[in-house]
Formats: C-alpha cells, structure tokens, sequence
C-alpha cells in the first residue's frame, strides 16, 4: 500500500515539474528536459502490462493536455510502457517471487543506468520524430532527442540517487 501511495505522489509531483517548469525550458531550441517519464520507470516490474500500459497512456495525455501537443507524449509513452518488460529483461533477470521497484539498489547502478538510458533514447526520439513527422530535418531531430535525452536521464539518474534505500 506505502509503493501505491508513494506513486500517486510521484506521479502528481512530475506531472506539476513537468508543466509548471521544464516545458518551460529550452536551451538553444535543443534541449527540453522530460523527467515525467520517470514515472513509468519506477512502476514495479511485475504489475500487469495492461495498468502499465493505462498509466503510461494516463500520464503522456495529460502532459499533452498541457503542453497541447495532441497525442505525442500519450504515444511515446505508451510505446517505452510496451517496451519496458523487454528492456528490463535484456538487462536482468528477476526471480520469480520477486516483484521489485526498479531502483539503483534493486537493480543495480549499471543495470539501472542502462535501463533508463534505453527507455529514455526510445521516449525522445520518438516524441521528437512524431513532432517533426518528417524525414527532411533529420539531423534538427537527431540533435534535438540526443541532447534532450542526455539531461533528461542527468536529471533522472540525479533524482533516483537522492532517494534513500
């Protein structure tokens, strides 16, 4: 019951972040920082892909509400929300009793920074080739999902090492 509360928390948190701050933001027109996603990474591993799929769909269309962005977040999120069993299961394998919150501590710092940075590479170039939804400035997509992507997961990571065990 404590990780379902500590979720809809963390999930109201990064969604105020999200829309009240980081969309905000824009470095030179390349960089905007997306951590909201954070929330679709720390759902438990073994919760049913159906309410990870209902999730993610819940909270990119709700970050599309409000960045008015018509279904790109939903979209993105949902697909790294489809993806996530089949990243967690490239990297570890979990015992099958087991049921943990993807962590540093539970995965393991190198299996977990490899998780978020394939999750976080599929979000980003996804949204952004969505928006573009064209191949003719490849190279602006290209540069705007991989420097997005690189603070995006410095700002995850960071925040993922604040929390205490």
């Amino acid at each position: 019951m404590l990780v379902f509360i500590q979720n809809i928390f963390l999930f109201i948190i990064l969604i105020l972040v999200q829309v009240l701050a980081l969309n905000n933001i824009q470095f030179l027109g390349y960089i905007n920082p997306y951590i909201y996603i954070l929330f679709i990474f720390t759902i438990p591993v073994r919760t049913p892909q159906w309410l990870t799929l209902v999730l993610s769909f819940l909270i990119g269309i709700i970050i599309d509400i409000f960045s008015n962005t018509m279904g790109m977040h939903a979209f993105a999120c949902v697909l790294i929300g489809f993806l996530r069993p089949y990243v967690i299961k490239l990297f570890i394998s979990i015992d099958e009793g087991n049921n943990p919150t993807p962590t540093f501590y539970t995965f393991g710092v190198g299996v977990y920074v490899k998780y978020v940075v394939a999750l976080v590479l599929i979000h980003h170039f996804t949204l952004f080739f969505i928006e573009a939804f064209s191949f003719q400035h490849i190279f602006i997509v290209f540069s705007k999902a991989f420097f997005s992507s690189i603070v995006s997961i410095l700002i995850i990571l960071g925040i993922r090492s604040i929390k205490t065990k």
